[in-house]
């Protein structure tokens, strides 16, 4: 807590095995509940972790193909140049159509059929395929709407979710779209003992894609109407234990027990980076250590992520604020550190994540 922590939660799997189940802290910034195995953070884009999941599941049964269109399973959003828009280029932060509705509030994220249809309506601000320009909400919502238009039942994603990655795996703290019953089990962002959130950069791109009304603040992503809004890209909510479980089905190859969820041949595959892998995001003004799955990789650091090592094999997802969790195909170890301290961009040498996920690598070479 030294490092202006709040409430910090760590768990890590070694192939089947929880090696690691800590936390410490407080849930609130008044410091009146503590924090326990239990409690439920949210982790933003950690959760596209879990889309990308999703949509790797449906291409292991035959259900989508990553190299078509996005209009083959949704007809409606063939149009104003989206008709050859493909799956992988969203996954891959390439389809020049990052826009969220501009009049979007906290209230209407849950208004799936209204944000949908609003995504019909974009018209791409770069040619598909040709410059980076992160997705950060309506990566969830448009491979959201692919999963739910291949998905038999034709099930809410975050139902989806629930039904064909989490229950079959025994994963109970993990939530796209949180049950109102569970509100009280949520840790509560804050900026902590850093002050108040730093200023952001006008950056027109990203307004377009977190327009202001959303944008990632304790005071609007700590709302109950926000953590039951079920936004596939920035809306998880979880615990670090049961995180974990999820990432260590990524470490293991895809199966847990007698579970199996993708092939592993396929997530080796996934683990190649996307062309041109240095190139600056338009809209987060860095570079990003991107796969061709949908997930962040381990690498070279930067533009990897410091925290989740520099290993060729790592299927990642960092998220807004720092929670980050990751899975190392070679190792089989799978790490998910959730708080409730957020923070800005950091170097390297100042991450306060460096030297506990370090410290978790070494309890893994142990085991």
């Amino acid at each position: 807590m030294d490092l202006g922590e709040v409430g910090v939660q760590v768990a890590a799997y070694l192939g089947d095995k929880l090696i690691v189940d800590d936390w410490i802290g407080w849930a609130d910034p008044d410091r009146t509940v503590p924090v326990d195995g239990s409690t439920m953070f949210p982790v933003f884009s950690v959760s596209k972790a879990l889309v990308a999941t999703a949509v790797q599941v449906q291409a292991e049964r035959g259900l989508l193909e990553l190299d078509r269109p996005i209009a083959t399973h949704w007809p409606e959003y063939a149009k104003n140049g989206k008709q050859q828009i493909t799956i992988r280029q969203v996954l891959t932060h390439r389809a020049g159509v990052p826009h969220m509705p501009l009049d979007v509030t906290p209230q209407r994220l849950g208004d799936w059929d209204w944000i949908v249809a609003e995504l019909e309506q974009v018209t791409p601000v770069a040619e598909p395929g040709t410059r980076s320009i992160y997705h950060s909400l309506s990566f969830g919502y448009l491979l959201g709407e692919v999963v739910r238009r291949t998905d038999p039942k034709r099930r809410a994603f975050g139902d989806f979710v629930r039904q064909e990655i989490c229950e079959p795996l025994g994963i109970v703290d993990l939530w796209i779209g949180l049950p109102a019953a569970e509100e009280h089990r949520v840790a509560t962002l804050t900026w902590g003992d850093t002050g108040p959130a730093p200023a952001v950069a006008s950056n027109p791109l990203r307004d377009l894609s977190v327009p202001p009304a959303i944008t990632f603040l304790p005071e609007i992503w700590n709302l109950p109407v926000v953590h039951q809004a079920g936004v596939p890209a920035a809306g998880g909510i979880m615990s670090a234990r049961d995180g974990g479980k999820f990432f260590s089905v990524l470490a293991n190859g895809g199966a847990r027990g007698d579970v199996r969820l993708v092939s592993e041949d396929r997530l080796m595959a996934l683990t190649e980076p996307r062309s041109n892998p240095y190139e600056i995001d338009e809209a987060i003004g860095k570079a990003t250590w991107q796969g061709i799955g949908g997930y962040q990789l381990g690498g070279p650091s930067p533009p990897a992520d410091a925290v989740i090592g520099s290993s060729p094999k790592i299927l990642a997802h960092g998220g807004a604020g720092g929670s980050i969790g990751w899975a190392d195909l070679d190792s089989k170890l799978a790490v998910v550190i959730t708080h409730n301290r957020m923070f800005g961009n950091v170097s390297d040498d100042e991450h306060p994540f460096v030297a506990l996920a370090n410290a978790v690598r070494a309890v893994a070479a142990q085991d």
